[in-house]
């Protein structure tokens, strides 16, 4: 006999011996109950194999068990709760993918995933965000890039730094402000800038931005003239040569006619007027700042100097030869200045032109208008031309000895300067002071 049925055996004859009908009835119930939870916890797939008899015992397992029998092999939930069936519907356990034929689709990252990573989803597109000038700050981003032009003329450099920055509504502003500078600043500076607008027009600024820039000028008149008086006149000729490069629209000054109170803003359009209605043979409109610097023919050059010279010989203003020489823009070619000047004392009579011209070198000397390397080059060119000058000027040898003697006592060249003057290369056999009579 098996420990079961030993143990059932035990039970009958307690049963019998010692319990009331009453306590036999419960103790069935409870067995029944008992048996019932055991069937829930150890559900079988095959339920028709794991029912109950008419009397309440377990078919296929022992109610007394406490496990009741289970495999535990056997991947059934044995949670007692769900229908009996594999957990997740068989794609559960460790290395297992999912369920057999599943194909998985492809799924948008959820942003509130916290495993979630931004950096990591697909190609990310980086735009770099340059914030917006403020008004105040622009004149202080602006001065810069346009004094460094007035050095490089490079108009592609300015247009890369434009666009580096985030002006806004505000980028008219760049014109006004580059013509401001302009008028304060050289022939040359203004001629730079006129080119600047004319390459920037298309590209970066449309012609309502210059119309609103020049607009914003004109108002801004009664301020310029304080520092510049001829602001008016050269801002005329601004907008001629705007309107002759198609910067500003033919309508630009049409639009002014008899609404204009502020005197200097006529001065400038009537100005601007006149320019464009003279005829194409008078001026040149694309030419209306002058050529600049060493842009400027050599012979123009030399015309220029030769006629600086003649008026101050006229005048005595070593002052206004001064301004005329700056306005030149040539400081590299000063010594040109120098030659001219020294040519000019010897093809002259008298000793007036000798002491005006060396007035005027020492003053270029001290305010260091000609440096010492073109007073040296000057001079230099003189002494290699003078047997050539002395063909025209007979006595060109004892007047230039005479010159450069004054110029080192007035500090206008050094000794070593003066010691390198040639001297006379033939002997002397008449005297100038003895009247043509012959040595002896």
């Amino acid at each position: 006999m098996t420990c079961t049925c030993f143990h059932g055996y035990l039970n009958e004859a307690e049963v019998n011996g010692n319990w009331t009908p009453q306590e036999k009835a419960l103790h069935e119930a409870r067995l029944k109950a008992k048996a019932k939870r055991r069937l829930r916890k150890s559900s079988s797939r095959n339920s028709t194999s794991e029912s109950f008899s008419e009397s309440g015992d377990l078919v296929g397992g022992d109610p007394h068990s406490p496990k009741g029998k289970v495999n535990t092999n056997d991947r059934k939930s044995r949670t007692g709760k769900g229908r009996g069936l594999p957990k997740k519907g068989g794609a559960g356990g460790k290395g297992v993918w999912g369920a057999a034929g599943m194909v998985y689709e492809d799924e948008e990252p959820d942003v509130r995933d916290p495993n979630y990573d931004e950096a990591a989803q697909g190609d990310t597109v980086y735009a770099t965000v340059v914030p917006e000038v403020d008004e105040r700050e622009l004149e202080k981003m602006v001065n810069p890039i346009v004094q460094e032009y007035f050095e490089h003329g490079d108009t592609k450099e300015v247009q890369m730094l434009l666009k580096g920055l985030n002006l806004g509504p505000h980028k008219y502003e760049f014109s006004s402000l580059a013509v401001s500078l302009s008028l304060e600043g050289k022939a040359s500076h203004r001629e730079l800038t006129s080119r600047l607008l004319s390459d920037l027009t298309g590209k970066l600024l449309s012609q309502s931005d210059m119309a609103r820039a020049f607009d914003k000028i004109l108002k801004e008149l009664p301020d310029l003239i304080l520092d510049t008086p001829e602001a008016p006149q050269m801002l005329g000729q601004f907008i001629a040569r705007a309107i002759a490069d198609h910067i500003l629209p033919m309508s630009f000054l049409d639009c002014y006619k008899g609404k204009v109170d502020c005197e200097h803003a006529r001065v400038a359009l009537d100005r601007a007027a006149v320019l464009l209605t003279m005829k194409r043979e008078m001026v040149r409109l694309d030419n209306v700042w002058g050529v600049g610097g060493g842009l400027r023919p050599v012979k123009h050059l030399i015309k220029e100097m030769n006629l600086l010279l003649k008026e101050y010989l006229i005048s005595g203003d070593v002052t206004e030869a001064e301004r005329c020489l700056r306005d030149l823009e040539v400081p590299h070619f000063h010594h040109e200045l120098v030659y001219e000047t020294i040519v000019m004392v010897l093809e002259s009579k008298g000793d007036t032109a000798s002491h005006m011209m060396i007035k005027l070198l020492k003053s270029f000397w001290k305010t260091g208008l000609i440096t010492v390397d073109q007073m040296n080059r000057g001079f230099q060119r003189v002494y290699e031309e003078l047997p050539e000058i002395n063909l025209d000027v007979p006595h060109a040898h004892s007047i230039m000895e005479t010159f450069v003697d004054l110029c080192y006592q007035e500090s206008v060249i050094t000794k070593q300067l003066r010691d390198t003057c040639p001297s006379r290369g033939r002997k002397r056999f008449v005297s100038e002071g003895d009247g043509g009579v012959i040595k002896t």
